[in-house]
């Protein structure tokens, strides 16, 4: 597994034992997103698999899951910025929160030797002055992304 930490972004990659176009139908999807997640904070979802830039789904968070916050319960709207269908998914996520914080999440697929190399991003080089003035990123570590892919992996793994 490979990982990549700078002062704005972080990138987790490995292989995974699968077509990009399965790994691809996971991402696009609400409720893969909650089946794969690590962090514990989201809950479940709302909506249809997504098919463009500009998409969006609400996921039912629950930021206690983190023990950082008392945020409680909360709903936030996943708005992709991002759709190569079976190449790249990422998307950014608007709450009730203003100004909007404007951090973005990804996928890069890439198809290699009986499966797809998987990179993870988690990207916070463009959030809103206000938010960077907080000091409060990154949110997830990148043992979280790393530990996203090994249940994304599990999730799509070939029998």
């Amino acid at each position: 597994m490979l990982c990549t930490v700078s002062e704005q972004r972080i990138e987790v990659s490995r292989w995974i034992e699968a077509e990009p176009a399965t790994v691809f139908d996971v991402l696009r999807d609400p409720h893969g997103h909650v089946s794969i997640d690590s962090s514990g904070m989201l809950m479940s979802a709302t909506g249809e698999p997504v098919e463009a830039v500009g998409d969006r789904f609400t996921v039912h968070m629950d930021r206690e899951a983190l023990g950082d916050r008392p945020l409680g319960r909360y709903d936030v709207d996943v708005v992709i910025t991002t759709y190569e269908p079976d190449r790249e998914i990422a998307w950014t996520v608007e709450g009730v929160v203003r100004p909007i914080i404007g951090h973005v999440y990804g996928y890069r697929l890439e198809p290699v030797e009986d499966g797809t190399r998987v990179t993870s991003y988690y990207d916070w080089s463009d959030i809103h002055p206000e938010w960077a003035a907080r000091d409060v990123f990154p949110v997830i570590n990148p043992n979280s992304l790393k530990a996203t892919l090994g249940i994304l992996a599990r999730t799509v793994q070939k029998d």
